[in-house]
């Protein structure tokens, strides 16, 4: 037994690993096969031709000089609280709150520097963060890795921005006197308006798209079959409804505030910026519906089943492909909902799922770090987001975690794996005897042990070893000791 839990050993199985560590784990096994390997689907498929934005697009350069344009308030306060403040320090910056909020004294010490207001200066700062310009990491704030590459990266530029488009909610919030219920159904329908502002090329007057907004919003509560049972109250008068003019202008107010288009005149008109960062949605719907599994319109639990066929380059892709239809936020929960359940390999292949979401999921990640199933998965998630090196991220398990986690991944193997996986897979245990490893598996509780430990000892070859485990099986079976 080894002392700590190789990545390749303990993550390959739930495709957890980089692709680095996958050569590397394949050069020195003489490539083993993956979990499900007969069956498994390789990444190749036809090339699409590059696609190209519509004509009149402004270059790459053209439109990230438009962006640091439209972002260099907030990319001064992030570079003041990068040379001001103490990174990653949250009493020095920001509160406690886990949401990387300026406190008012930095609020005012930054305002009286700059030359602004402290209300400025907060509302610089949320775009900075909405921008990934700075990053927050729990109750700490720190410099982002785009306001590192903000001179010289224009892709980087450019990703900061439309990160700053798909949060244009966040930025011009609604009035509390709107129904929550009514803003999320704006927010769910301007996609739509977006894409007719894009195709028109040009200036769309406001009714043409107060009647999309409405027929959208209608499509939205017919679909969600919004049909009530038992005894109704009398119908709610039209009238008092929020009315979708108001809705409208907030949600087109929003969009202006990030430089997505240009509200006046009883008309609104996509920016450049605008108009590349709705091509480039589009575009990502149509490699959407081109997934190499098809698993696009699945629930995330049965996409993660078909992904567990494919090698960790499709399956990436089809992780992309997936999260590219669906809201982020409803995305990320979908991936948390399957991760609790009793399948192992699923929770795997969840955590897998978040990595491709990156830094958006980190706030949701981190909310089930107290989920016993859940944390070990979160807690290796999130060090990987903090930088830790791909191969140190175990250190951040205590040995109990360490034990759970090498438990619920013989979980997965004994459900869908081989033999020989199985037998392999107890030589990544932290422990250094059987003996210690069937001690603890026997005292942390996974609900899977002994299923796992009667799998191991059926298929083992050495007949004490698979004595011993079969012993412990029935001991934890029986509550013995």
């Amino acid at each position: 037994m080894t002392s700590r839990i190789p990545r390749d050993s303990r993550l390959r199985l739930v495709r957890a690993q980089s692709p680095r560590a996958e050569r590397r784990a394949g050069a020195e096994r003489g490539a083993a096969r993956p979990l499900t390997a007969p069956g498994a689907v390789t990444q190749q498929r036809s090339r699409r031709p590059a696609p190209r934005p519509p004509e009149g697009t402004p270059a790459p350069a053209e439109l990230a000089r438009m962006a640091r344009k439209g972002l260099a308030a907030a990319v001064r306060v992030a570079r003041w609280a990068d040379t001001s403040l103490h990174p990653g320090r949250s009493r020095d910056g920001a509160t406690p709150d886990g949401r990387g909020t300026l406190s008012t004294a930095t609020a005012e010490r930054a305002a009286a520097e700059l030359g602004l207001t402290p209300d400025q200066v907060r509302a610089d700062w949320d775009t900075a963060r909405l921008a990934g310009l700075i990053e927050v990491h729990g109750d700490s704030a720190r410099p982002g890795w785009r306001l590192r590459a903000w001179d010289r990266d224009d892709a980087a530029v450019l990703r900061g921005w439309v990160a700053l488009f798909d949060a244009w909610s966040l930025t011009h919030t609604a009035s509390r006197e709107l129904a929550p219920a009514t803003v999320a159904e704006t927010v769910e329908a301007m996609p739509q308006l977006l894409t007719l502002l894009q195709l028109s090329a040009g200036p769309v007057p406001l009714p043409q798209l107060l009647d999309l907004l409405d027929q959208r919003v209608t499509e939205l509560r017919t679909e969600r079959c919004e049909i009530p049972y038992g005894p109704q109250p009398e119908p709610v008068d039209p009238d008092e409804a929020p009315p979708l003019a108001t809705l409208l202008d907030w949600a087109l107010r929003g969009l202006a505030a990030v430089g997505a288009l240009t509200y006046a005149e009883g008309q609104a008109t996509l920016t450049p910026l605008g108009s590349w960062a709705v091509w480039v949605k589009l575009e990502q719907i149509c490699v959407a519906a081109q997934s190499p599994a098809g698993n696009i319109e699945q629930a995330a639990d049965d996409m993660l089943r078909g992904c567990a066929r494919l090698r960790p380059n499709a399956a990436r892709s089809e992780y992309r492909a997936w999260l590219a239809a669906r809201p982020v936020g409803s995305a990320v929960t979908e991936l948390l909902t399957a991760a609790r359940g009793e399948d192992a390999l699923l929770r795997g292949l969840a955590f897998e799922a978040l990595r491709v979401v990156g830094a958006p999921a980190e706030a949701e990640v981190r909310a089930v770090v107290d989920e016993t199933s859940l944390r070990p998965y979160a807690l290796i998630w999130l060090a990987e987001q903090e930088g830790a090196d791909p191969e140190d991220v175990h250190l951040v398990l205590t040995r109990d975690e360490s034990t759970w986690l090498w438990v619920d991944t013989a979980a997965a193997v004994a459900d869908h794996g081989e033999t020989q996986l199985l037998v392999r897979h107890l030589e990544s245990a932290v422990q250094g005897t059987v003996p210690a490893l069937l001690d603890e598996v026997r005292r942390i509780g996974h609900p899977r042990t002994v299923q796992v430990l009667v799998a191991l000892a059926a298929a083992h070859p050495d007949p004490a070893l698979a004595k011993a485990v079969r012993r412990a099986a029935f001991q934890v079976h029986t509550g013995g000791v």
